[in-house]
């Protein structure tokens, strides 16, 4: 399967914290990455629930969001279990 590289910008701080999480997991960020991206197309959705806290949008951007996400994504009872299943996959 040929491979393509994906540039994306990120804070400095957030990454770093990120990589140590993914170092404890036992994984590298792309392999993270890859894992995330496996998820969203198995799952036709962003594999975790969006908290609408996080969103700095208006209120009145919030709800119609929520409008067109509403039932369309969750967050898995288990967070291993994805991360199984790919490692199985693999």
């Amino acid at each position: 399967m040929a491979s393509t590289n994906i540039n994306i910008r990120t804070d400095t701080e957030l990454k770093a914290r990120a990589q140590a999480v993914f170092y404890d997991l036992g994984l590298d960020m792309s392999t993270a990455v890859n894992i995330f991206l496996k998820q969203v197309v198995y799952k036709q959705s962003i594999p975790f629930s969006i908290d609408k806290r996080a969103n700095p949008r208006k209120k009145k951007d919030r709800s119609a969001v929520r409008g067109i996400l509403r039932g369309k994504v969750w967050m898995a009872d288990d967070f291993n279990a994805p991360i199984d299943d790919l490692r199985d996959y693999m």
